[in-house]
């Protein structure tokens, strides 16, 4: 018994800190929390059951209309243009341990699932060529896997072996390395790494997590602790001459880079009352993007750099399995929403 207590205080805190709990300032075994970037739940689940069946899945109309609910926000309208698709974890299941990677385009139309395995599988991203995607998956405890999934035939291919709790995997400008963060739950500490596309030559560039592109692939935004409290650092793509670009309060790290270079976005604040926030690359100019009220997290740049995609809880406003996943345009008109579940729809990115 005295050595699972141990055990069951790791379990406990990454449970809390996953429940949308606020994480520590400087790096503790709280960082892990940062893995479930607008995650409502708990941060290392157990292998998955296997006795829960496929839902029947949801695939609304080109048009859907939002529920009704706080605020009640509606759908986006051809008029807005809206291009690419969306990539997102589902929690179709309403259970985190079952997770799966869904994709839909741009206007919340065409949903569908692209996981089957009753395991859970979220961070995912769209590769450059829109042809793609690479996302992290459960293997065993403290394993998690980074896959590639091809959207013309449905091949799977596992890219990593066994490094770690792998996770934001994203796939650089020119297409031939990966950007990804590893945690090692037993020391608390993260680390980003690079590899190559094909998963070779994995190799760790600087402590942080939660890594994205600039648009000409030489450098790296990301979070870290490495000056106390968590911001966001630019970085060459090797990992050197990191330098601070944000001061805001209680960010967490999941953030993007627009596809012209010249602004970042990210979310920061207390659990329950987090915001989107944009500004210029050095961080200058910062200002909140999206309405007071919505625990709005994980956002995401469109391809044309008109709107961000984010999650939220607008309609649905304290409810576990609530957020849904909004779009607002870049100078925070506009807001629309793209999914209308039953649950949690969370971690948008947006490619072609």
């Amino acid at each position: 018994m005295a050595k699972l207590k141990p055990l069951l205080m790791v379990f406990l805190i990454f449970f809390l800190v996953g429940c949308n709990r606020p994480i520590a300032s400087s790096p503790t075994p709280d960082l892990f929390a940062t893995l479930q970037a607008s995650t409502p739940s708990s941060a290392f689940p157990p292998a998955a059951p296997e006795v829960l069946a496929t839902p029947v899945f949801n695939q609304p109309d080109s048009n859907p209309t939002a529920s009704s609910g706080q605020g009640s926000v509606p759908a986006p309208s051809p008029s807005d243009g809206l291009t690419g698709h969306i990539v997102f974890t589902c929690q179709l299941f309403k259970v985190q341990s079952m997770d799966q990677i869904c994709i839909m385009n741009a206007d919340g139309s065409g949903m569908r699932r692209l996981t089957t395995e009753k395991k859970r599988h979220y961070y995912p991203s769209l590769a450059p060529d829109g042809g793609s995607i690479v996302y992290t998956s459960f293997l065993e405890e403290n394993v998690y896997e980074i896959y590639t999934l091809n959207l013309n035939n449905g091949n799977v291919e596992k890219l990593t072996d066994k490094l770690g709790v792998l996770n934001a995997p994203e796939v650089s400008p020119d297409g031939e390395s990966i950007i990804f963060s590893r945690g090692d739950p037993t020391k608390g500490t993260q680390q980003i790494m690079i590899m190559d596309r094909n998963g070779k030559d994995a190799r760790k560039i600087i402590a942080g997590w939660d890594p994205t592109w600039s648009v000409d692939g030489k450098q790296i935004l990301f979070a870290s602790g490495m000056e106390g409290g968590v911001q966001l650092f630019i970085a060459n793509r090797n990992g050197n001459d990191p330098h601070k670009v944000t001061n805001l309060p209680a960010i967490r790290g999941r953030s993007d880079w627009s596809p012209d270079g010249q602004f970042i976005v990210t979310y920061s604040g207390p659990a329950w009352n987090r915001e989107i926030y944009i500004m210029n690359i050095d961080g200058s100019d910062a200002r909140q993007l999206t309405p007071t009220g919505g625990n709005s997290q994980g956002p995401s740049f469109s391809p044309d750099g008109e709107w961000v995609a984010f999650t939220a809880y607008f309609d649905k406003y304290g409810d576990d399995h609530g957020c849904e996943i909004y779009i607002i345009r870049v100078d925070g008109t506009d807001l629309r929403r793209l999914t209308n579940n039953d649950y949690c729809d969370y971690q948008p990115r947006w490619g072609p």
